[in-house]
């Protein structure tokens, strides 16, 4: 069963990454197998959410924004009979659809700690929305704000936060509610058979996530600050945003689970298919 960190076990984990000058790296598992061997890599955090059995299903991962499922039953699943039981020493982040309006979330977050789970983050996220749906969303009680209550409360509950923000604004809301990291989204991640084809570049990307950066610390000058997402393919693309934006790390999910993933089946199937029958 996987180790649980108190909120103060998980700062000090980053903060001794950034001490010794080592990017922080947070993994998305949306399986057992995943998750082992994230482990034996070397990340410093999984999270799991609901999107990772899309994505592990061969399904794009914005699924997980869609009612195709309820987010936080089966992250829940996912967490109790497929990656917790599997990973050891690494912490694992529960990502909380805050904005599920069937559940009592002070409530349902004191089942999220009472397992193994080290910290959460909030997805799905109807910070992905924008536009009319996105106004009607916070019209209507269903808006960000809510996630950003989220926070609040699992950071008075002394749970560790680490929420998505996409924008200054948020950034300061997550901050000033306690957020401990905050993760510039900069967008769905591209490649494989399933990445989004439409993503902005990876300048663009570097720059949204230094004004996220900025923001987040003029609110609170230790917050950890991550990135995610967009044109984050491999270790170049990730290495090249972090250069040029300051921040402290990155959280892949395709990048580190599917696009793998993808990739090594494929070679392995073609290598197989080259063996010959000799009689």
């Amino acid at each position: 069963m996987a180790r649980k960190y108190a909120r103060e076990g998980m700062l000090k984990r980053l903060q001794d990454q950034v001490r010794q000058g080592k990017a922080i790296i947070g993994a998305g598992a949306g399986t057992g197998i995943s998750a082992k061997f994230i482990e034996r890599g070397g990340a410093d955090f999984i999270v799991i959410y609901n999107s990772g059995r899309f994505r592990m299903a061969g399904i794009a991962s914005v699924a997980g924004l869609l009612a195709y499922g309820d987010a936080n039953a089966i992250m829940m699943e996912m967490g109790e009979r497929e990656v917790l039981p599997i990973v050891r020493e690494i912490p694992v982040i529960a990502g909380v659809n805050g904005t599920d309006p069937t559940r009592e979330m002070d409530y349902f977050l004191k089942k999220v700690d009472a397992m193994s789970f080290s910290g959460i983050n909030n997805f799905p996220t109807v910070g992905a929305f924008d536009g009319r749906f996105r106004q009607s969303l916070e019209e209507v009680g269903l808006g960000y704000y809510k996630e950003v209550e989220m926070v609040r409360i699992a950071h008075d509950m002394d749970i560790f936060t680490i929420p998505y923000v996409y924008d200054e604004k948020q950034a300061k809301e997550m901050v000033r509610a306690g957020a401990d990291a905050v993760i510039a989204h900069v967008g769905t991640t591209t490649g494989g058979s399933v990445g989004v084809k439409t993503a902005i570049s990876k300048d663009d990307a570097a720059i949204v996530t230094r004004k996220i950066l900025d923001a987040a610390r003029e609110e609170r000058g230790s917050v950890f600050v991550l990135t995610h997402g967009g044109n984050t393919e491999n270790f170049e693309d990730v290495q090249y945003i972090l250069d040029r934006s300051g921040a402290d790390g990155f959280v892949g999910a395709s990048t580190i689970e599917r696009l793998a993933t993808e990739k090594a089946i494929q070679e392995a199937t073609e290598s197989l298919k080259r063996v010959c029958i000799r009689r």
